[in-house]
């Protein structure tokens, strides 16, 4: 429990360092390209991500990060609390709220009915069901705009697939291989539309030039936005399940 009272889902096999009485869940990662040791925050997670050279002892490691408790306290506390995909729980969906509400039926699919989302099932499949919701909604609205953004450029719609990264919400590989966070879909659908458009754009341009941004900008009508709600909001996401 943190100091503000709230509880907080602890990461995979942890280290922990105390901090005034706290312990504080610290991930250790080992980087070979790594110069020099680094500190970020995990939203997902809810813990503190300590990147190695190969060269920096675990020990040596682990002091650097009881020297930055207070860092990462401060920045742990400033977390949403996790929100657990339960019956009474309201959730965002495409930039709205809707709440989960369970009901004891098998073998159907939820429904959303205005801002209800009717889950079939029980208390023990609840957060399985409402998670496949959730990516079932997903691929359909971003199909549906990869397949637009790709016309525009005159590109056939690529392949993609979803994930649950922790730090990026989309991706394009060298051989033209989309990749999207499933959470999207609890984003405003103009956040969800200039993801699409990002990624999309690099199919023709895999950098992030000033032509890279010229086509973004071609493609939506919504970057400045989107970018900024990514910015002050998208950690949010992450808290949810």
């Amino acid at each position: 429990m943190s100091a503000r009272g709230i509880a907080r889902r602890a990461p995979k096999n942890p280290r922990l360092i105390n901090y005034l009485a706290r312990d504080i869940p610290v991930r250790t990662l080992r980087n070979r390209q790594a110069r020099h040791m680094t500190l970020r925050i995990d939203a997902k997670e809810a813990c503190a991500v300590l990147t190695l050279p190969t060269w920096v002892s675990i020990a040596e490691g682990m002091a650097f990060a009881r020297s930055k408790a207070d860092w990462i306290v401060r920045h742990l506390d400033e977390l949403a609390p996790h929100v657990p995909f339960a019956d009474g729980q309201s959730i965002p969906f495409q930039g709205r709220r809707i709440l989960i509400s369970l009901f004891p039926l098998v073998g159907s699919d939820p429904v959303l009915s205005g801002d209800v989302l009717h889950v079939p099932g029980s208390a023990a499949t609840i957060a399985a069901t409402v998670r496949d919701w959730l990516m079932e909604e997903s691929r359909r609205a971003l199909s549906i705009r990869v397949a637009v953004k790709a016309a525009m450029i005159r590109r056939d719609p690529p392949p993609f697939r979803l994930t649950d990264p922790r730090a990026r919400w989309g991706s394009c590989s060298s051989d033209a291989r989309l990749c999207f966070s499933w959470r999207l879909i609890m984003a405003p659908i103009e956040v969800l539309d200039y993801v699409v458009a990002h990624e999309v754009a690099h199919l023709q341009a895999l950098d992030h030039s000033p032509r890279f941004y010229a086509i973004v900008d071609r493609l939506t009508p919504h970057a400045d936005y989107a970018r900024d709600w990514l910015d002050t909001e998208g950690a949010r996401l992450l808290r949810y399940g």
